[in-house]
């Protein structure tokens, strides 16, 4: 496989889209800490999509534009997006404190995880979280 600067080849790549674009560049960035790596404008300088990152998870954010749509025009959630921290203990108190909307409190989970979700300004749920512990599937019931 050809290794791509501009697009990682060893994870799924989510696209998210956003009706504020800009906006939601800019407090992902504060609030959940995202790092940008790039971004595309159209010609006329509307902003068309932005490649972020935080640690190995990387997503694409774009415009919502005719066809698509930004999570803010749909009642439940259809999708969220884990990101595995450092320090998840630490990010849970950075988000709160920017008052980010916590949708799940910081816990442990019995398959090894601690991790908690919030949403961003358009409704997207966000979990972060980290490994605690190593658990086989077998143990909670997974086959």
């Amino acid at each position: 496989m050809i290794k791509n600067r501009s697009v990682p080849t060893n994870c799924i790549l989510p696209h998210v889209y956003y009706d504020n674009l800009a906006e939601a560049v800019t407090w992902l960035i504060k609030v959940f800490g995202f790092i940008e790596y790039y971004r595309i404008e159209l010609s006329h300088g509307q902003l068309h999509g932005v490649m972020m990152y935080h640690g190995d998870a990387w997503v694409m954010l774009k415009d919502s534009g005719r066809n698509r749509t930004s999570q803010s025009k749909l009642v439940n959630a259809t999708h969220s997006l884990m990101v595995f921290v450092d320090d998840v203990d630490e990010h849970y108190r950075h988000v709160k404190t920017l008052g980010a909307q916590i949708v799940q409190e910081l816990f442990d989970t019995e398959y090894g995880e601690r991790l908690y979700s919030a949403k961003d300004p358009e409704g997207h749920l966000w979990e972060f979280s980290k490994h605690i512990r190593d658990v086989s599937p077998d143990s909670f019931g997974a086959r």
